[in-house]
């Protein structure tokens, strides 16, 4: 029997001239008929740790002071069966060439996405993606996703996706997840740690999850998922 999941999807050093090597894409997905009560169950989460409600889960903000806090955060998705992530890992964009494959960095960002997206999608389900809004391209970006899923004849923009729609982080909690998760991934591949609190999350990821986050899982892995792209 056909099931509704939405998929929540984030990009972290995606910019091609941002002087940073690492691009990170990723996406937390859960049946849709449980998400509110995930994002309900973050907020109390929230609450007990002295936050406001509202509180936006955010890679960036992480301190030792809100350590507990993420940690709580990275139990709760490991602890739930209905929340699985995937992320995509591009370790150095200055390989990349992208007109010896007759692209821009944008097409590359839009089948990057494609490779996120086709190890979350099961034939005979349906489901909601929601982007993350970054920047004014909003409508462009959605076209172009869509234009890629169906050159790639899978036909998942037709039938099996239902919806595609820009949101802003802060109105869905597991939006915040999938920011938390691409920005471990991120903090990880630069080889970053003067941030005791992200290495504490960092650490907490690893353990829960028993990946290394330095190499690809196996693509069969559902609930915490490493993909790292290599250039050819």
């Amino acid at each position: 029997m056909s099931e509704l999941f939405n998929v929540y999807c984030d990009e972290s050093c995606h910019l091609e001239g941002d002087n940073i090597p690492v691009m990170v894409l990723g996406a937390v997905w859960c049946p849709q008929a449980i998400s509110g009560k995930i994002a309900r169950d973050i907020r109390a989460i929230q609450v007990k740790h002295g936050l406001k409600a509202d509180f936006e889960i955010k890679w960036t903000k992480i301190s030792l002071g809100k350590q507990a806090f993420y940690c709580e955060i990275v139990d709760y998705f490991f602890s739930h069966p209905d929340l699985h992530f995937r992320g995509l890992v591009v370790p150095d964009k200055s390989k990349l060439k992208h007109g010896e494959f007759a692209q821009d960095h944008n097409l590359f960002y839009y089948k990057m996405f494609f490779y996120v997206l086709r190890n979350i999608l099961e034939n005979g389900n349906c489901y909601h993606i929601y982007l993350d809004i970054k920047d004014t391209l909003g409508r462009e970006k959605i076209d172009d996703l869509k234009k890629v899923l169906h050159n790639a004849h899978y036909d998942f923009d037709r039938k099996a996706i239902e919806n595609i729609q820009h949101v802003r982080s802060y109105e869905m909690a597991q939006l915040q997840l999938t920011d938390l998760f691409i920005g471990a991934l991120a903090y990880v591949h630069r080889g970053l740690n003067t941030n005791a609190g992200k290495l504490a999350v960092i650490d907490r990821i690893k353990q829960r999850s028993g990946k290394s986050l330095i190499y690809s899982t196996l693509p069969s892995e559902r609930k915490f998922n490493v993909f790292v792209w290599e250039a050819s």
